[in-house]
């Protein structure tokens, strides 16, 4: 399939699904965003399903909070890459029961990774 792939409309005929890949994303949208994407996580997986997903470690390191957020959608952590690998890879398996897949839904707006730390920067300086 090509399309955009935050629109969950596009995933309708593959869900629930055994594994859910978000890698290149979160380092590419913004915190509203990443918590929102995982929030429809529990959408895309089946009970016991695997979503690996990816992340910088620059700073502000988000990878905690990103752990955090999948945790309070009902995913357990089954695997983290160190914090000094100088990236973020994590693995998690959702143990709930999945959720209707919301169509219409825009899981997320891409910025970029440049846009994003200009953003930090001038709101940290």
């Amino acid at each position: 399939m090509t399309g955009d792939a935050s629109l969950i409309d596009h995933y309708r005929d593959m869900t629930p699904a055994d594994l859910v890949l978000v890698c290149g994303v979160f380092g590419n949208i913004t915190d509203s965003d990443i918590e929102g994407t995982i929030g429809a996580c529990n959408q895309l997986c089946k009970t016991g399903g695997t979503v690996i997903w990816t992340r910088n470690r620059a700073a502000p390191d988000r990878v905690p909070m990103i752990c955090d957020w999948f945790g309070e959608q009902g995913f357990e952590l089954q695997w983290l890459s160190e914090p000094g690998a100088g990236y973020g890879v994590g693995v998690h398996r959702f143990a709930g029961t999945p959720r209707l897949l919301r169509t219409g839904t825009r899981l997320f707006e891409f910025v970029g990774y440049d846009v994003l730390r200009q953003r930090e920067t001038a709101q940290s300086g």
